[in-house]
Protein backbone atom coordinates (compact mmCIF):
# COMPACT_ATOMS: atom_id res chain seq x y z
CA UNK A 1 0.00 0.00 0.00
CA UNK A 2 1.76 3.14 -1.22
CA UNK A 3 -0.58 5.81 0.09
CA UNK A 4 0.91 8.29 2.57
CA UNK A 5 -0.84 9.72 5.65
CA UNK A 6 0.46 12.83 7.39
CA UNK A 7 -0.18 13.39 11.13
CA UNK A 8 0.21 16.88 12.57
CA UNK A 9 0.60 16.61 16.35
CA UNK A 10 2.36 13.24 16.40
CA UNK A 11 3.49 13.81 20.00
CA UNK A 12 -0.06 13.87 21.34
CA UNK A 13 -1.77 10.67 22.45
CA UNK A 14 -4.46 10.86 19.75
CA UNK A 15 -2.05 11.68 16.92
CA UNK A 16 0.35 8.97 18.08
CA UNK A 17 -2.38 6.31 18.19
CA UNK A 18 -3.84 7.36 14.85
CA UNK A 19 -0.39 6.97 13.27
CA UNK A 20 0.03 3.48 14.69
CA UNK A 21 -3.46 2.42 13.60
CA UNK A 22 -2.68 3.54 10.05
CA UNK A 23 0.70 1.77 10.00
CA UNK A 24 -0.78 -1.40 11.54
CA UNK A 25 -3.09 -1.46 8.54
CA UNK A 26 -0.18 -1.36 6.09
CA UNK A 27 0.01 2.32 5.11
CA UNK A 28 2.90 4.79 5.34
CA UNK A 29 2.97 7.68 7.80
CA UNK A 30 4.77 10.98 8.23
CA UNK A 31 4.45 12.78 11.53
CA UNK A 32 5.25 16.30 12.62
CA UNK A 33 5.04 18.30 15.85
CA UNK A 34 6.17 21.67 17.17
CA UNK A 35 7.69 19.84 20.17
CA UNK A 36 11.29 18.70 20.11
CA UNK A 37 12.09 15.00 20.02
CA UNK A 38 13.17 15.02 23.67
CA UNK A 39 9.88 16.65 24.69
CA UNK A 40 7.78 14.20 22.65
CA UNK A 41 6.28 12.26 25.56
CA UNK A 42 5.22 9.07 23.74
CA UNK A 43 7.99 8.77 21.15
CA UNK A 44 9.02 5.38 22.56
CA UNK A 45 5.79 3.80 21.26
CA UNK A 46 6.99 4.44 17.70
CA UNK A 47 10.35 2.70 18.06
CA UNK A 48 9.20 -0.43 16.21
CA UNK A 49 7.58 1.51 13.36
CA UNK A 50 9.03 2.84 10.12
CA UNK A 51 7.69 6.38 10.42
CA UNK A 52 9.10 9.63 9.03
CA UNK A 53 9.23 12.24 11.81
CA UNK A 54 9.73 16.02 11.87
CA UNK A 55 10.11 18.01 15.09
CA UNK A 56 9.98 21.69 16.16
CA UNK A 57 8.27 22.70 12.94
CA UNK A 58 5.92 21.71 10.13
CA UNK A 59 8.37 21.99 7.21
CA UNK A 60 7.16 22.32 3.65
CA UNK A 61 8.79 18.99 2.75
CA UNK A 62 6.44 17.29 5.21
CA UNK A 63 3.47 18.18 2.99
CA UNK A 64 4.97 16.66 -0.16
CA UNK A 65 3.66 13.29 -1.40
CA UNK A 66 0.75 13.11 1.05
CA UNK A 67 -2.50 11.42 0.10
CA UNK A 68 -4.21 12.26 3.41
CA UNK A 69 -3.48 14.83 6.10
CA UNK A 70 -4.86 14.61 9.66
CA UNK A 71 -4.67 17.86 11.71
CA UNK A 72 -4.99 17.81 15.54
CA UNK A 73 -8.57 17.10 16.67
CA UNK A 74 -8.62 20.30 18.72
CA UNK A 75 -7.61 22.51 15.78
CA UNK A 76 -10.35 24.86 14.61
CA UNK A 77 -10.79 25.26 10.86
CA UNK A 78 -10.95 29.02 11.40
CA UNK A 79 -7.56 29.12 13.15
CA UNK A 80 -4.43 30.61 11.61
CA UNK A 81 -2.63 27.26 11.88
CA UNK A 82 -5.33 25.51 9.87
CA UNK A 83 -5.11 28.21 7.19
CA UNK A 84 -1.33 27.80 7.17
CA UNK A 85 -1.77 24.05 6.71
CA UNK A 86 -4.04 24.65 3.75
CA UNK A 87 -1.48 27.01 2.19
CA UNK A 88 1.29 24.44 2.66
CA UNK A 89 -0.83 21.83 0.92
CA UNK A 90 -1.58 24.22 -1.93
CA UNK A 91 2.18 24.81 -2.34
CA UNK A 92 3.07 21.12 -2.17
CA UNK A 93 3.85 18.81 -5.08
CA UNK A 94 0.61 16.85 -4.61
CA UNK A 95 -1.81 19.76 -4.15
CA UNK A 96 -4.67 18.13 -6.08
CA UNK A 97 -4.04 14.75 -4.43
CA UNK A 98 -3.90 15.58 -0.71
CA UNK A 99 -7.16 15.30 1.20
CA UNK A 100 -7.61 16.70 4.72
CA UNK A 101 -9.39 14.13 6.89
CA UNK A 102 -10.16 13.75 10.60
CA UNK A 103 -9.63 11.18 13.31
CA UNK A 104 -13.29 10.25 12.81
CA UNK A 105 -12.44 9.36 9.21
CA UNK A 106 -9.62 7.13 10.45
CA UNK A 107 -12.05 5.31 12.73
CA UNK A 108 -14.40 4.79 9.81
CA UNK A 109 -11.66 3.64 7.42
CA UNK A 110 -10.18 1.09 9.83
CA UNK A 111 -12.63 -0.99 11.90
CA UNK A 112 -11.53 -3.01 14.98
CA UNK A 113 -12.06 -6.39 13.23
CA UNK A 114 -11.62 -8.22 16.55
CA UNK A 115 -13.75 -9.03 19.61
CA UNK A 116 -14.18 -5.86 21.69
CA UNK A 117 -14.84 -6.10 25.45
CA UNK A 118 -15.59 -3.08 27.67
CA UNK A 119 -14.77 -2.62 31.35
CA UNK A 120 -16.42 0.32 33.08
CA UNK A 121 -17.47 1.27 36.62
CA UNK A 122 -16.09 3.52 39.33
CA UNK A 123 -13.54 1.32 41.09
CA UNK A 124 -11.55 -1.75 40.07
CA UNK A 125 -11.44 -1.10 36.32
CA UNK A 126 -7.66 -1.09 35.91
CA UNK A 127 -7.05 -4.30 37.86
CA UNK A 128 -9.93 -6.06 36.08
CA UNK A 129 -8.61 -5.02 32.65
CA UNK A 130 -5.00 -5.89 33.47
CA UNK A 131 -5.88 -9.33 34.85
CA UNK A 132 -8.19 -10.13 31.92
CA UNK A 133 -5.45 -9.19 29.45
CA UNK A 134 -3.03 -11.38 31.41
CA UNK A 135 -5.42 -14.33 31.10
CA UNK A 136 -5.80 -13.69 27.37
CA UNK A 137 -2.02 -13.64 26.87
CA UNK A 138 -1.63 -16.84 28.86
CA UNK A 139 -4.15 -18.46 26.50
CA UNK A 140 -2.23 -17.29 23.43
CA UNK A 141 -4.33 -14.23 22.55
CA UNK A 142 -2.69 -10.85 21.98
CA UNK A 143 -4.64 -7.93 23.50
CA UNK A 144 -4.19 -4.51 21.91
CA UNK A 145 -2.19 -2.05 24.04
CA UNK A 146 -1.95 1.72 23.73
CA UNK A 147 1.46 1.42 25.42
CA UNK A 148 1.47 4.85 27.08
CA UNK A 149 3.35 4.95 30.36
CA UNK A 150 1.70 6.95 33.15
CA UNK A 151 -1.39 7.65 31.06
CA UNK A 152 -4.66 6.00 31.98
CA UNK A 153 -5.99 6.47 28.47
CA UNK A 154 -9.60 5.43 29.01
CA UNK A 155 -11.63 8.30 27.59
CA UNK A 156 -12.55 10.07 24.35
CA UNK A 157 -10.58 8.85 21.31
CA UNK A 158 -8.01 6.65 23.04
CA UNK A 159 -10.16 3.48 23.48
CA UNK A 160 -11.58 3.63 19.91
CA UNK A 161 -8.10 4.03 18.41
CA UNK A 162 -6.62 1.41 20.74
CA UNK A 163 -9.28 -1.06 19.56
CA UNK A 164 -7.95 -0.68 16.01
CA UNK A 165 -4.32 -1.48 16.80
CA UNK A 166 -2.80 -4.81 15.80
CA UNK A 167 -3.95 -7.63 18.08
CA UNK A 168 -6.35 -10.54 18.54
CA UNK A 169 -8.70 -9.01 21.12
CA UNK A 170 -9.54 -5.59 22.56
CA UNK A 171 -10.06 -5.31 26.32
CA UNK A 172 -10.79 -1.63 26.89
CA UNK A 173 -10.95 0.34 30.12
CA UNK A 174 -13.50 3.08 29.61
CA UNK A 175 -13.69 6.16 31.78
CA UNK A 176 -16.06 9.12 31.73
CA UNK A 177 -16.36 12.62 33.13
CA UNK A 178 -19.89 11.75 34.24
CA UNK A 179 -21.71 13.70 31.57
CA UNK A 180 -24.53 12.29 29.47
CA UNK A 181 -23.16 10.77 26.27
CA UNK A 182 -19.56 10.36 27.54
CA UNK A 183 -19.63 6.58 27.46
CA UNK A 184 -21.91 6.46 24.42
CA UNK A 185 -19.26 8.40 22.47
CA UNK A 186 -16.77 5.57 23.02
CA UNK A 187 -19.36 2.82 22.56
CA UNK A 188 -20.45 4.16 19.17
CA UNK A 189 -16.85 4.08 17.96
CA UNK A 190 -15.94 0.64 19.35
CA UNK A 191 -19.20 -1.37 19.20
CA UNK A 192 -18.38 -3.82 22.03
CA UNK A 193 -20.15 -7.19 22.07
CA UNK A 194 -19.81 -7.63 25.82
CA UNK A 195 -18.74 -5.74 28.91
CA UNK A 196 -18.53 -5.63 32.66
CA UNK A 197 -19.62 -2.96 35.14
CA UNK A 198 -17.58 -3.33 38.33
CA UNK A 199 -19.60 -1.01 40.60
CA UNK A 200 -21.00 2.51 40.73
CA UNK A 201 -20.07 4.80 43.62
CA UNK A 202 -20.24 8.60 43.96
CA UNK A 203 -16.46 8.96 44.10
CA UNK A 204 -16.07 10.82 40.80
CA UNK A 205 -18.78 13.41 41.36
CA UNK A 206 -17.92 17.09 41.41
CA UNK A 207 -20.57 18.19 43.89
CA UNK A 208 -22.84 19.45 41.09
CA UNK A 209 -24.15 16.31 39.40
CA UNK A 210 -26.56 13.97 41.13
CA UNK A 211 -25.32 10.45 41.82
CA UNK A 212 -28.09 8.71 39.90
CA UNK A 213 -27.46 10.96 36.89
CA UNK A 214 -23.82 9.88 37.00
CA UNK A 215 -24.94 6.25 37.27
CA UNK A 216 -27.13 6.64 34.16
CA UNK A 217 -24.02 7.51 32.15
CA UNK A 218 -22.52 4.15 33.11
CA UNK A 219 -25.88 2.69 32.13
CA UNK A 220 -25.24 3.68 28.52
CA UNK A 221 -23.31 0.41 28.27
CA UNK A 222 -26.33 -1.55 29.55
CA UNK A 223 -28.51 -0.02 26.85
CA UNK A 224 -25.98 -0.80 24.12
CA UNK A 225 -25.59 -4.42 25.23
CA UNK A 226 -29.32 -5.16 25.09
CA UNK A 227 -29.60 -8.51 23.32
CA UNK A 228 -25.87 -9.14 23.73
CA UNK A 229 -23.89 -10.05 26.87
CA UNK A 230 -23.53 -8.08 30.10
CA UNK A 231 -21.57 -8.97 33.25
CA UNK A 232 -22.37 -7.03 36.43
CA UNK A 233 -21.53 -6.98 40.11
CA UNK A 234 -25.00 -7.59 41.55
CA UNK A 235 -23.73 -6.87 45.08
CA UNK A 236 -24.09 -3.20 44.10
CA UNK A 237 -27.70 -2.07 44.75
CA UNK A 238 -27.49 0.98 42.48
CA UNK A 239 -26.16 -1.09 39.61
CA UNK A 240 -28.62 -3.95 40.07
CA UNK A 241 -31.53 -1.51 40.37
CA UNK A 242 -30.51 0.19 37.14
CA UNK A 243 -30.27 -3.13 35.27
CA UNK A 244 -33.77 -4.09 36.45
CA UNK A 245 -35.22 -0.67 35.58
CA UNK A 246 -33.77 -0.86 32.06
CA UNK A 247 -35.52 -4.23 31.61
CA UNK A 248 -32.31 -5.72 30.26
CA UNK A 249 -32.74 -8.60 27.84
CA UNK A 250 -29.74 -10.56 26.70
CA UNK A 251 -27.19 -12.80 28.38
CA UNK A 252 -27.04 -11.25 31.85
CA UNK A 253 -24.30 -12.71 34.08
CA UNK A 254 -24.19 -11.65 37.73
CA UNK A 255 -21.44 -12.11 40.30
CA UNK A 256 -20.82 -11.44 43.97
CA UNK A 257 -19.16 -12.79 47.10
CA UNK A 258 -20.22 -14.83 50.09
CA UNK A 259 -18.53 -12.88 52.85
CA UNK A 260 -19.45 -11.53 56.26
CA UNK A 261 -20.12 -7.80 56.00
CA UNK A 262 -17.63 -5.43 57.58
CA UNK A 263 -19.87 -2.46 58.38
CA UNK A 264 -23.17 -0.80 57.62
CA UNK A 265 -23.53 2.25 55.39
CA UNK A 266 -26.20 4.05 53.42
CA UNK A 267 -26.22 4.03 49.64
CA UNK A 268 -28.63 5.36 47.07
CA UNK A 269 -31.06 2.79 45.69
CA UNK A 270 -32.18 3.22 42.10
CA UNK A 271 -35.62 4.21 43.41
CA UNK A 272 -33.99 7.24 45.06
CA UNK A 273 -34.25 6.00 48.66
CA UNK A 274 -31.22 5.64 50.89
CA UNK A 275 -30.81 1.91 51.42
CA UNK A 276 -28.99 0.27 54.34
CA UNK A 277 -26.06 -1.64 52.86
CA UNK A 278 -24.28 -4.36 54.83
CA UNK A 279 -20.96 -3.76 53.11
CA UNK A 280 -18.47 -6.39 52.08
CA UNK A 281 -16.28 -3.65 50.59
CA UNK A 282 -17.11 0.03 50.26
CA UNK A 283 -20.28 0.56 48.25
CA UNK A 284 -21.27 -3.08 47.71
CA UNK A 285 -22.66 -5.88 49.84
CA UNK A 286 -26.03 -7.18 51.02
CA UNK A 287 -29.20 -5.09 50.71
CA UNK A 288 -32.98 -4.99 50.54
CA UNK A 289 -34.99 -1.84 49.82
CA UNK A 290 -38.58 -0.87 50.60
CA UNK A 291 -39.17 -0.59 46.85
CA UNK A 292 -38.70 -4.34 46.55
CA UNK A 293 -35.14 -4.29 45.24
CA UNK A 294 -33.16 -7.11 46.83
CA UNK A 295 -29.72 -8.57 46.27
CA UNK A 296 -30.16 -11.51 43.89
CA UNK A 297 -28.31 -14.76 44.25
CA UNK A 298 -25.29 -14.26 41.97
CA UNK A 299 -24.74 -16.73 39.14
CA UNK A 300 -21.01 -16.69 39.92
CA UNK A 301 -20.13 -16.38 43.59
CA UNK A 302 -16.81 -16.39 45.46
CA UNK A 303 -16.90 -18.50 48.65
CA UNK A 304 -14.40 -19.73 51.27
CA UNK A 305 -12.38 -16.56 50.79
CA UNK A 306 -9.06 -16.28 52.57
CA UNK A 307 -5.94 -14.19 52.07
CA UNK A 308 -4.62 -16.11 49.06
CA UNK A 309 -7.49 -18.10 47.59
CA UNK A 310 -11.23 -18.57 47.12
CA UNK A 311 -13.65 -21.01 45.56
CA UNK A 312 -15.59 -19.77 42.58
CA UNK A 313 -18.99 -21.39 42.25
CA UNK A 314 -20.17 -21.22 38.64
CA UNK A 315 -23.51 -22.45 37.29
CA UNK A 316 -21.86 -25.78 36.38
CA UNK A 317 -18.85 -26.32 38.68
CA UNK A 318 -16.60 -25.01 41.43
CA UNK A 319 -13.07 -23.79 40.74
CA UNK A 320 -10.38 -23.22 43.33
CA UNK A 321 -8.67 -19.91 42.56
CA UNK A 322 -5.23 -19.04 43.93
CA UNK A 323 -4.46 -15.30 44.13
CA UNK A 324 -1.23 -13.36 44.45
CA UNK A 325 -3.06 -10.05 44.93
CA UNK A 326 -4.41 -9.13 48.33
CA UNK A 327 -7.79 -7.85 49.41
CA UNK A 328 -11.48 -8.64 49.05
CA UNK A 329 -11.78 -5.91 46.40
CA UNK A 330 -9.35 -7.95 44.30
CA UNK A 331 -11.54 -11.03 44.73
CA UNK A 332 -14.33 -9.02 43.07
CA UNK A 333 -11.91 -7.91 40.33
CA UNK A 334 -10.69 -11.47 39.78
CA UNK A 335 -14.21 -12.92 39.56
CA UNK A 336 -15.23 -10.36 36.95
CA UNK A 337 -12.11 -11.07 34.89
CA UNK A 338 -12.60 -14.84 35.12
CA UNK A 339 -16.22 -14.62 33.97
CA UNK A 340 -15.22 -12.52 30.95
CA UNK A 341 -12.46 -15.01 30.09
CA UNK A 342 -14.88 -17.94 30.35
CA UNK A 343 -18.05 -16.53 28.87
CA UNK A 344 -16.81 -14.11 26.21
CA UNK A 345 -13.31 -15.21 25.22
CA UNK A 346 -14.09 -18.92 25.77
CA UNK A 347 -10.75 -19.59 27.48
CA UNK A 348 -10.30 -22.97 29.17
CA UNK A 349 -10.62 -23.41 32.93
CA UNK A 350 -7.03 -24.66 33.21
CA UNK A 351 -5.60 -21.62 31.42
CA UNK A 352 -7.73 -19.28 33.55
CA UNK A 353 -6.75 -20.87 36.87
CA UNK A 354 -3.04 -20.95 35.98
CA UNK A 355 -3.08 -17.40 34.62
CA UNK A 356 -4.77 -15.94 37.71
CA UNK A 357 -2.30 -17.77 39.96
CA UNK A 358 0.62 -16.19 38.08
CA UNK A 359 -0.78 -12.65 38.09
CA UNK A 360 1.38 -10.31 40.19
CA UNK A 361 -1.00 -7.38 40.27
CA UNK A 362 -1.01 -3.82 38.96
CA UNK A 363 1.81 -1.47 40.00
CA UNK A 364 0.54 1.02 42.54
CA UNK A 365 -2.29 -1.13 43.85
CA UNK A 366 -1.38 -2.16 47.42
CA UNK A 367 2.20 -2.27 46.16
CA UNK A 368 4.70 -3.30 48.82
CA UNK A 369 7.92 -1.28 48.53
CA UNK A 370 10.12 -2.48 51.39
CA UNK A 371 10.49 -2.57 55.15
CA UNK A 372 12.17 0.58 56.47
CA UNK A 373 13.05 1.08 60.13
CA UNK A 374 10.66 -1.71 61.05
CA UNK A 375 7.77 -0.27 59.03
CA UNK A 376 6.25 -1.85 55.90
CA UNK A 377 6.05 0.84 53.22
CA UNK A 378 3.15 0.47 50.77
CA UNK A 379 1.91 2.59 47.87
CA UNK A 380 -1.65 2.64 46.60
CA UNK A 381 -3.15 4.66 43.75
CA UNK A 382 -6.48 5.05 45.63
CA UNK A 383 -7.64 8.62 45.08
CA UNK A 384 -11.32 8.79 45.99
CA UNK A 385 -13.31 8.15 49.21
CA UNK A 386 -14.58 4.63 48.41
CA UNK A 387 -11.20 3.61 47.02
CA UNK A 388 -9.36 4.89 50.10
CA UNK A 389 -11.87 3.20 52.42
CA UNK A 390 -11.49 -0.12 50.59
CA UNK A 391 -7.68 0.01 50.65
CA UNK A 392 -7.49 0.88 54.34
CA UNK A 393 -10.09 -1.76 55.27
CA UNK A 394 -8.09 -4.39 53.41
CA UNK A 395 -4.84 -3.33 55.08
CA UNK A 396 -6.52 -3.65 58.48
CA UNK A 397 -7.54 -7.21 57.61
CA UNK A 398 -4.08 -8.08 56.35
CA UNK A 399 -2.18 -6.54 59.29
CA UNK A 400 -4.77 -7.33 62.01
CA UNK A 401 -3.85 -5.35 65.14
CA UNK A 402 -0.82 -3.56 63.65
CA UNK A 403 -0.82 0.25 63.63
CA UNK A 404 -1.22 1.97 60.27
CA UNK A 405 -0.21 5.47 59.15
CA UNK A 406 -1.81 6.89 56.00
CA UNK A 407 0.03 9.58 54.06
CA UNK A 408 -2.55 11.43 51.94
CA UNK A 409 -1.19 12.96 48.71
CA UNK A 410 -4.59 13.45 47.07
CA UNK A 411 -6.49 16.40 45.61
CA UNK A 412 -9.95 14.93 45.15
CA UNK A 413 -11.60 15.32 41.75
CA UNK A 414 -14.82 15.96 43.70
CA UNK A 415 -13.29 19.07 45.28
CA UNK A 416 -13.32 20.00 48.94
CA UNK A 417 -16.20 17.63 49.78
CA UNK A 418 -14.17 14.70 48.42
CA UNK A 419 -11.03 15.86 50.25
CA UNK A 420 -12.99 16.02 53.50
CA UNK A 421 -14.55 12.59 53.00
CA UNK A 422 -11.17 11.00 52.23
CA UNK A 423 -9.70 12.50 55.41
CA UNK A 424 -12.67 11.43 57.54
CA UNK A 425 -12.62 7.84 56.26
CA UNK A 426 -8.89 7.60 56.90
CA UNK A 427 -9.27 8.98 60.44
CA UNK A 428 -11.98 6.41 61.16
CA UNK A 429 -9.85 3.49 59.99
CA UNK A 430 -6.18 4.03 60.87
CA UNK A 431 -4.10 5.23 63.78
CA UNK A 432 -2.26 8.12 62.09
CA UNK A 433 -3.14 10.39 59.18
CA UNK A 434 -0.52 12.67 57.58
CA UNK A 435 -2.08 15.19 55.14
CA UNK A 436 0.85 15.71 52.76
CA UNK A 437 -0.96 17.52 49.95
CA UNK A 438 -2.12 21.13 50.10
CA UNK A 439 -5.76 20.07 49.67
CA UNK A 440 -5.73 17.35 52.33
CA UNK A 441 -4.00 19.71 54.78
CA UNK A 442 -6.58 22.41 54.08
CA UNK A 443 -9.50 20.21 55.14
CA UNK A 444 -7.48 18.73 58.02
CA UNK A 445 -7.06 22.22 59.50
CA UNK A 446 -10.85 22.66 59.39
CA UNK A 447 -11.54 19.21 60.84
CA UNK A 448 -12.47 18.79 64.48
CA UNK A 449 -9.27 18.31 66.42
CA UNK A 450 -8.05 14.75 66.21
CA UNK A 451 -4.97 13.30 67.82
CA UNK A 452 -4.66 11.05 64.77
CA UNK A 453 -3.77 13.94 62.43
CA UNK A 454 -0.07 14.71 62.17
CA UNK A 455 0.98 17.70 60.11
CA UNK A 456 4.20 17.98 58.15
CA UNK A 457 6.67 20.61 59.37
CA UNK A 458 6.32 22.73 56.24
CA UNK A 459 3.03 23.94 54.79
CA UNK A 460 2.74 22.42 51.31
CA UNK A 461 2.29 24.93 48.51
CA UNK A 462 -0.86 24.58 46.43
CA UNK A 463 -0.41 22.00 43.69
CA UNK A 464 -2.84 20.17 41.47
CA UNK A 465 -2.31 18.59 38.08
CA UNK A 466 -5.09 16.27 36.95
CA UNK A 467 -5.42 13.73 39.75
CA UNK A 468 -2.01 14.64 41.13
CA UNK A 469 -2.36 16.37 44.47
CA UNK A 470 1.24 16.68 45.64
CA UNK A 471 4.76 17.14 44.35
CA UNK A 472 7.40 14.41 44.93
CA UNK A 473 8.92 16.64 47.60
CA UNK A 474 5.59 16.89 49.43
CA UNK A 475 5.10 13.13 49.20
CA UNK A 476 8.53 12.53 50.70
CA UNK A 477 7.94 15.01 53.52
CA UNK A 478 4.72 13.21 54.42
CA UNK A 479 6.51 9.87 54.35
CA UNK A 480 9.32 11.16 56.57
CA UNK A 481 6.75 12.47 59.07
CA UNK A 482 5.21 9.00 59.30
CA UNK A 483 8.57 7.66 60.52
CA UNK A 484 8.13 9.72 63.70
CA UNK A 485 5.12 7.57 64.65
CA UNK A 486 5.05 4.05 66.10
CA UNK A 487 3.10 2.77 63.11
CA UNK A 488 3.98 -0.70 61.83
CA UNK A 489 2.68 0.04 58.32
CA UNK A 490 2.85 3.22 56.24
CA UNK A 491 0.63 3.52 53.17
CA UNK A 492 1.10 6.44 50.79
CA UNK A 493 -2.23 7.12 49.08
CA UNK A 494 -2.89 8.80 45.73
CA UNK A 495 -1.63 9.12 42.19
CA UNK A 496 1.07 11.50 43.42
CA UNK A 497 2.42 8.77 45.70
CA UNK A 498 2.34 6.25 42.84
CA UNK A 499 4.15 8.59 40.45
CA UNK A 500 6.70 9.45 43.17
CA UNK A 501 7.57 5.77 43.64
CA UNK A 502 11.11 6.15 42.30
CA UNK A 503 11.72 9.12 44.61
CA UNK A 504 10.46 7.08 47.56
CA UNK A 505 12.65 4.10 46.67
CA UNK A 506 15.69 6.31 46.19
CA UNK A 507 15.18 7.98 49.58
CA UNK A 508 14.71 4.66 51.38
CA UNK A 509 17.78 3.13 49.70
CA UNK A 510 19.95 6.09 50.64
CA UNK A 511 18.85 6.10 54.26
Amino acid sequence: MNEWFGIIGICGATGNLAARVIMDNGYKVKGTDIKSRKDCDYIYTLNDYDVELYFKDHPKTFFDSLDYLIPPISLSKSSKLFRDIQKNIENSKNYHKTKIISVEDILEMFQPQKPVFFVTGTNGKTTTVTLLKHICRYAGLKPVEHGFKNLQGNAEYIPPLQARLRGDVAVLETGIMGNEGDLQFIIDRCQPLSGIITNITPDHLDGVREFLDYARVKGELIKHLQGKQLIINSDDPTLWGMVESFNYHGQLITFGVDYEHTQENLKKCWCGRNILLNETIAGVGYYECECGLKRPKPMYIATNIDEKSFNLQTPEKTLNIQLNILGLHNVYNAVGSIIAAMEFFKISDDDIVDAVKSFEGVPGRLEYIQNFQGKDIIIDYGHNPYGVQTVLNELKKIYNDKKIAAVITIASESGISGDFEILERAINLVEYVIPASFHSRKVALEYDSSSKIIFTDHIPTEFRKGLLGATPEQVLEGLKKSFETDADVVVCLGEAAFKSKDHIKSYLDQN
